[in-house]
């Protein structure tokens, strides 16, 4: 995917459009290297959706060297979509006025001199191009909304969930998007047998499922994730952390965040799972260990 247009069109936002659905992207790549980069092991790589490559007038021998390459790339096989992002000439000229930025072809001329030149020089990639993205009156999530379904076939970007367990008393983690209180379920803290195992243990985790307000909690809010993690999706949120807590993070956060781990990997999402607090219990000596574990979950 080649992406140009005018300066200040969005061309770095629909980069990073790419990259959230798993291009390996480049920015300001010279023209001419592209069939040497092509050429590197990186271009077989299983993982990596395509190719993403922003090229626009910033290259000084871009307009002289740009038909020659395209036509090689043809050539030896490689298929690739030109997209030209265009905006109006008022929105340009209030982009660059707000930004303060010095335009490509700005060198002692007007800004708007500038924008109108690069119209003229560019007109010719606007007549080849592929698709013709108006962005004038999108926003940064439109038109990143607009990039995915350009080249997605209207599936989802493979935004990265996280799932993770955290104990209140260490803090709420900073990276979460939504957090899950569970401290009104059954502790097993206070069962001696189970006190010095963790969430993660069978015994432990059926402890806290075995209570009727465990099981209707879970699934109510696994109905709302499942109804909240497309609606992120589509709004092109690349990253959502859930973060599940209890007082100290070692038993019910930890066998909640596991159980929501299991459910939604088996619907198909790709979830990540970290126990953040699971091993944070501070050292205590004899003297403090009832003062300790009265307090500690």
């Amino acid at each position: 995917m080649i992406i140009t247009g005018y300066s200040g069109s969005g061309k770095s936002t629909a980069l990073d459009a790419f990259e959230d659905a798993g291009f390996f992207c480049v920015d300001n790549l010279p023209v001419a290297l592209l069939p040497k980069f092509l050429e590197l092991p990186l271009a077989t790589t299983p993982d990596i959706a395509g190719f993403a490559f922003v090229m626009d007038l910033r290259e000084k021998g871009f307009l002289t060297t740009y038909r020659h390459v395209f036509d090689r790339l043809s050539d030896n096989g490689y298929p690739w979509t030109l997209i030209f992002l265009s905006t109006d000439e008022d929105v340009l000229h209030r982009r660059y006025s707000e930004t303060r930025r010095h335009h490509p072809l700005g060198h002692g001329a007007r800004l708007l001199d500038a924008i109108r030149a690069e119209r003229r020089l560019l007109e010719p990639l606007l007549d080849a191009a592929h698709h013709r993205l108006d962005t004038t009156r999108y926003s940064v999530h439109q038109l990143k909304d607009a990039i995915r379904r350009l080249v997605t076939d209207d599936r989802p970007c493979r935004m990265q969930i996280s799932l993770m367990s955290f104990g209140f008393k260490f803090g709420i983690p900073p990276e979460a998007d939504l957090v899950v209180d569970v401290r009104f379920l059954p502790n097993p803290h206070f069962d001696p047998a189970l006190r010095p195992m963790s969430g993660e243990d069978p015994a432990v985790s059926d402890y806290v499922f075995n209570h009727p307000d465990t099981r209707t909690f879970f699934a109510k809010y696994l109905d709302l994730l499942d109804y909240l993690i497309p609606l992120y999706q589509k709004e092109g949120k690349a990253y959502l952390t859930v973060a599940v807590g209890c007082t100290g993070g070692r038993h019910r956060s930890v066998a909640l965040a596991c159980a929501f781990h299991d459910r939604l990997t088996a619907s198909g999402y790709t979830i990540g799972l970290t126990h953040r607090d699971i091993g944070s219990a501070p050292p205590v000596s004899s003297d403090t260990n009832r003062k300790y574990m009265d307090t500690h979950d």
